[in-house]
This record gives structure tokens, sequence and C-alpha cells, in this order.
């Protein structure tokens, strides 16, 4: 692996290389590269760049690099290859990779990649492609280490001696019974220091239970964080092992958790930043087209008030204040909400206390903005009335966004809605109404 230090050298010596026109001196570093380092400069170029780059590598290095660019970027680079030449580049990864990419391929380029393979190789492949990729059984690897419980440790390391090298992140070995069910974990490190007279059963882990082959993807990071796991193992119902899940397959779901919460919140899906406009600009014109629908809503409001404006231009200076405000402490606790649940934190226990607590924040902060915005506005446009109002319609729209933030994505959860990508608009569109509602409202009582 380079060290974070001579990384950067080398992509500047790829950029002069480039600038020079010598491609063969490009090459020549890239072969020198690791295939999460080309990955990461692939990903970070713009597209004639990348191709260029792809076109670059070594056969012994393309299945690596491809495994770890973006799913996106790396559907886009295999779709359009010959089955027998996709087959040929999977065979190389592990049978947890290779489902994550057959995932993502149509299922008919799928099919007949999975047609070529050999009968046992395919068999195994299948297995992890049975279950959701969003699920333990859709991570899990099907290359394991079984032994049994009343061998001893000096049959165990013969037994180790006889592979050619062990499954990637193997920490410990999966100790089952004769019908392949579960039994518990015996760590590497034990077997190395203790007594090779010693049995299996004497010192193997009974303490830390499998993964279900169903437990959501999230549910698993969550579990491999809170115990600081290396791997673990995958049982079905009934306790039979079927594979295992190993960390950078964690990291992975915990990478694509954070990417889709941070750009779903601005209403896009996992957009590559390289990507050309005409891709880009049409996804972006969804959520726009969305938007555009809730402002017109939230105009709507403000046309029944139009007299009461006409009279008092002030009002519409101040309006925008009250619906920023909103929008902002609503956008808050939207956030801690969203964070809350993709950390597993909420539960029926906690959801009204959550609730209630983002409601009162709502209200203590209304108190202390809202009396200034009523010294501001009546010192401003010398009307004290102005400024009783513009208070007034502060605290409820603050106290509003407090009980929308927190509330409005537990509903949408209830009903299988992700909350990422619609809280966002919705809780904007909310207070907005009912600001310029409340606001207008109270001058036109005023005023009228």
């Amino acid at each position: 692996m380079n060290s974070s230090a001579d990384y950067p050298s080398k992509t500047e010596r790829i950029d002069l290389a480039l600038r020079a026109g010598a491609v063969a001196d490009v090459a020549g570093i890239v072969a020198e590269m690791s295939a999460g380092d080309i990955a990461y400069l692939i990903s970070s170029s713009p597209p004639d760049f990348r191709d260029l780059l792809l076109e670059l590598l070594e056969p012994e290095q393309e299945a690596l690099v491809v495994n770890e660019l973006p799913d996106d970027l790396r559907n886009a680079t295999l779709i359009d290859r010959e089955p027998e030449a996709l087959a040929g580049l999977v065979e190389q990864l592990d049978d947890d990779d290779v489902a994550d990419i057959l995932h993502e391929l149509p299922d008919d380029v799928s099919g007949q990649v999975l047609a070529i393979m050999d009968e046992q190789y395919r068999q195994r492949i299948q297995t992890v492609l049975s279950y959701p990729d969003n699920v333990a059984g859709g991570l899990m690897s099907t290359d394991t280490i079984t032994i049994r419980a009343d061998l001893t440790f000096d049959v165990v390391l013969r037994y180790l001696r006889r592979h050619v090298e062990l499954p990637p992140s193997t920490d410990n070995l999966i100790v089952v019974n004769r019908a392949d069910r579960f039994v518990g974990l015996l760590p590497i490190r034990t077997v190395v220091v203790s007594d090779p007279a010693v049995s299996v059963r004497e010192m193997m882990i009974t303490d830390q239970a499998a993964i279900e082959v169903d437990t959501p993807a999230t549910e698993v990071a969550r579990r491999f964080e809170r115990n600081d796991w290396v791997s673990a193992p995958v049982v079905d119902g009934r306790g039979k092992l079927l594979g295992r899940i190993t960390i950078d397959d964690v990291v992975d779901v915990i990478k694509e958790e954070a990417d889709h919460s941070l750009t779903s919140l601005a209403g896009l899906a996992e957009e590559d930043t390289f990507a050309t406009v005409w891709q880009s600009a049409p996804r972006r014109g969804i959520w726009l087209a969305i938007n555009l629908a809730t402002a017109m809503l939230a105009s709507s409001v403000i046309s029944l008030f139009q007299g009461t404006i006409e009279k008092v231009v002030a009002l519409a200076v101040l309006m925008p204040i009250v619906a920023s405000m909103g929008g902002i402490a609503g956008t808050q606790s939207l956030t801690i909400l969203i964070r809350a649940m993709a950390m597993g934190h909420i539960n029926d226990r906690n959801q009204l206390w959550l609730v209630g607590r983002e409601s009162l924040i709502g209200l203590l902060n209304g108190i202390v903005w809202a009396s200034v915005a009523a010294i501001a506005a009546a010192w401003w446009f010398e009307d004290m009335t102005l400024g009783l109002i513009i208070a007034g319609a502060m605290l409820l729209n603050l106290i509003t966004a407090g009980v929308t933030g927190a509330g409005l994505p537990l509903m949408l959860e209830k009903l299988k809605i992700d909350p990422a990508v619609a809280g966002g608009v919705l809780v904007t569109t909310v207070t907005d109404v009912v600001g310029f509602l409340t606001f207008l409202g109270l001058a036109t009582a005023f005023y009228g």
C-alpha cells in the first residue's frame, strides 16, 4: 500500500506526464500504485482522464481496481463488455464482491456471466445473489474456514498449514457441529500462543452471536461498530452457517449510507462529482420541479393577503425573515433525527421524547429570537405593532419547525419513504406556509 506521503507525488507525476503526452510514463506510474489508490484517482477525474487510466491498467490490476470504484462508475465501465470478458474479470474477486457487481448489471447480462462460470463457483455466487444486497446475505462471502469443537490445536494448526493462504480478514476460525450449525469462534491468536494439546472446545468463544442472514445491512454495520469486529459469521434461521461478513464490506456500507444521507438532503441521488452535464442536469431538475411546486404553494398563501401587503409595504420586507428562520430551525431538527435514525438510536421508547425536546428547543429559541426580531422591526419601521406581529409569527413558526423537523421523518419512515430524500422539501414547505400564514394572518387581524 502506498503511503499518504508518496501518493500525492505520484498524482503530480501523472499530471505532468499527461501534459507532456508521455502515456508510457503514466502507465509505469499506475503499475506501481495500489488498486484502491488507482480507483480513487479514476473516480476523482473527468471522464476523458478516466477512460485513459482504465485503458492503461494491467489485466491483473483491472479486476481489483474496478471492484474499488463507486457503483455507478463501475457499472458504466462494465456494461458494454462481453459476457466472457466479464466472467474472466469477476472470477478474480471474492464471491461477495462478484455478487455486488452482478446485482447491479442487467439480469440478462448477469445470467450470461453465470452460465460461463464453472458449476461449483456458480453455486457459491448464486447463494449470495439469492439475497438482496442490503441484507447480511448479500454482504457475506462463502469463503470460510470451519473446524469442529473436538479437535486439538495441534490438529487445527496442521489443517491451516494445508491452505495456500487464508481468506482475507480471517481473525477467527468458525466452529460448527456435524450439521454445520454455528457453535462458536476460535481466534487465530489463541491458536498460535496456546498449548497444542488443548481442545477447541476449551478455548473457543461462545458469547458472540452470529448474524442472521436477513439482518439489514445498516444493522450489521452498527453491530460491527459497537463490538469492534473484524469479521462475523452469518447463519440462517436454523443456525446453519452460510458465510461470513468482513470489515471491508461493512466500511462500504457505512460509506454508502453517509453518501446517501448527505446527497439526499440536497435532493440528489448519489451523483458522481464528475458526471457529464447531460447526466446531472435531469437528476437535479426533478427536485427543482418539486421545489418549484412547493414554492408556488407558499406563494399562493401570500397572494391571499395581497390587500394587506399593499397597505403595509413593510410586511413584504419582513416576510422572508419569518420563513427563513423556520426553515433553518426545521432543517436542524430534521438533520438530528435523520442522523439518529442512521445510527439506530430511534425506537418506540424515545420517539415522543425527541419530538417534545425539539418542540421545547423551538419554543426557547422562538422566545429569544422573536424578541430580537420584534425590537429590530419596531425600531426599523417605528411601529411597535409590526414588532409584535413578527414576534408572534416567528415564535409559532419556530415551534412548528421543531415539531415538523422531528415528527415528519418518523412519519415518513413508517410510510416506507426515505426521510433523507423527502424530508428537506416537506419541512421547508411546512415552515414557509406556516410562517407566511401566521405573519400575514396576524397582520391582517391588526391592520385589517
